[in-house]
């Protein structure tokens, strides 16, 4: 269906949420493999958005409603692209559990983050705002996570960042996990000093970071 495939593009780049799940489900009804309506569709249209907004065409606003229109169409193909998958004896790529860590509320940057990195192909759980670092930690061990990316716009709650490498390394769990840092007062050198794996200024880079870490670049 190349026509669909290329409707639900558009609707990615013009950051349309009900374009994009009406065009999905009538792609899916047509028998349209799911893997290709990511692949030929999401992530390419999330890519030329990505390349748009680093050259300063778009702008958060436009960044915001792709991320929603990617969220709406990954609820739609994501239960069809696992059925998959475990039939093919295959999985997504890499599991990232993304949180706001506890005290901080803030879920605008976290939610476009996690709608590019769902278009990328991962396989993304988002655990929402106020999160305790326990309850992340214990959904990364209980799902296998392989990356935890956390978000953090207060500068009172970037500290709990720290705290939950810390507790990581307590409990003999580092090695498991790369840990990935974001929000708008996180420097490069503040995710260094605090032992993360990387960080990125907005959500283009943390899916090029993701993809880095992960092997997929």
């Amino acid at each position: 269906m190349p026509n669909l495939i290329e409707q639900i593009k558009q609707s990615i780049i013009g950051g349309d949420d009900q374009a994009a799940i009406e065009n999905v489900r009538l792609a899916l009804k047509a028998g349209t493999d799911p893997f290709d309506i990511l692949n030929n569709s999401l992530t390419v249209g999330a890519d030329i958005v990505g390349e748009r907004f680093e050259r300063g065409e778009y702008y958060l606003p436009e960044l915001m409603m792709t991320g929603r229109a990617l969220k709406a169409a990954m609820e739609l193909i994501k239960p069809a692209m696992m059925e998959k998958a475990a039939k093919a004896g295959s999985q997504l790529k890499a599991k990232i559990i993304i949180a706001t860590v506890q005290t901080d509320i803030h879920d605008i940057g976290k939610n476009v983050v996690a709608s590019m990195l769902t278009a990328a192909g991962f396989d993304v759980e988002d655990m929402g705002v106020d999160v305790p670092l326990q309850t992340i930690i214990s959904q990364a061990e209980k799902t296998h996570a392989d990356i935890i990316a956390l978000s953090a716009l207060l500068t009172t709650s970037m500290p709990y960042m720290q705290d939950l490498i810390n507790l990581l390394d307590a409990r003999g769990l580092r090695s498991k996990y790369k840990v990935i840092v974001g929000g708008a007062s996180v420097t490069p050198e503040w995710a260094a000093s605090i032992g993360a794996d990387g960080t990125g200024k907005d959500a283009v880079e943390a899916v090029r970071l993701v993809r880095r870490l992960t092997g997929m670049l």
